[in-house]
């Protein structure tokens, strides 16, 4: 009986010792699916991070480029691309900006900045607009995340767009790209690299959602910096200052803009 009980009791601690390394190796095993997610969800951050490092730019914030070479036209600080050419779609009878097309090679960049919601982006909202009212719209991943193809229909041929949509503090900017740089390239590279470097000025007025931010006629740096000068020279009147015209523009001025951003007719009319 003696050597029949200390058998069992030999055999019951084996028992309990075969469920312990199991218990341990449950638990290993799901340290290291847990370790592989939060790997998974670290690069993941890591990446919506470097998303989020890239323009378009809010101009409060601190990363965003220097302007001081930019075109300003309100809503909107414009980087200098050479080769391009901008338009400008104003309303016929009131005047109002509507919006800013850039166009480089063969391909263009519509852009319209809207008012969104303080706390909500308004960009997935007007997506799955898009993608409702048109069955041919599809939804891709892009460089700015997600992105729309759009095929419209253009003098009797079907053009494809890329629709881009980038949320901010209080803005959205929509992109919309056709021609080569819509489907890829070195055009879209270019314009990719145009966006990017945007920088949106939202000001203070206030906007309904989906309201475009206000825009203007451009102002040029050296219309900027021409206007400093005249406002720190007012207490002197007599002051001169060499090789700095005196009106908003002259040749010289003409040239360089027209060396770095090739300007098209500065307004076309919607009726």
């Amino acid at each position: 009986m003696g050597l029949f009980g200390f058998g069992k009791k030999r055999a019951k601690k084996q028992a309990e010792e075969a469920v312990e390394e199991s218990k341990e190796l449950d638990e290993s095993k799901d340290a290291e699916e847990s370790a592989e997610k939060s790997d998974q969800t670290s690069q993941a951050d890591r990446d919506e991070a470097e998303q989020s490092g890239q323009g378009p730019w809010d101009s409060l914030d601190s990363d965003a480029p220097d302007t001081d070479e930019y075109l300003d036209i309100g809503a909107l600080m414009l980087p200098f691309l050479k080769g391009s050419e901008l338009r400008l779609k104003a309303n016929s009878q009131t005047g109002d900006v509507l919006g800013a097309t850039i166009t480089y090679g063969s391909s263009s960049l519509e852009l319209e900045p809207f008012a969104a919601p303080k706390s909500l982006g308004l960009w997935d909202e007007v997506r799955a607009d898009l993608l409702k009212a048109n069955p041919s719209c599809k939804e891709v991943d892009g460089v700015f995340g997600k992105e729309l193809t759009l095929p419209v229909k253009v003098k009797g041929k079907n053009l494809l767009t890329r629709v881009v949509g980038v949320d901010g503090p209080r803005w959205m900017l929509r992109g919309i790209f056709s021609g080569p740089a819509a489907k890829g390239g070195k055009e879209k590279d270019v314009l990719d690299g145009y966006l990017a470097d945007l920088v949106v000025v939202r000001g203070d007025e206030p906007l309904a959602p989906r309201d475009l931010v206000p825009m203007h006629a451009p102002i040029t740096p050296n219309q900027r910096r021409g206007e400093a000068e005249d406002s720190e020279s007012k207490d002197d009147e007599s002051a001169q200052i060499p090789g700095r015209p005196e009106g908003p523009f002259d040749s010289d001025q003409q040239t360089e803009v027209k060396t770095t951003l090739s300007r098209g007719p500065m307004f076309s009319e919607v009726r």
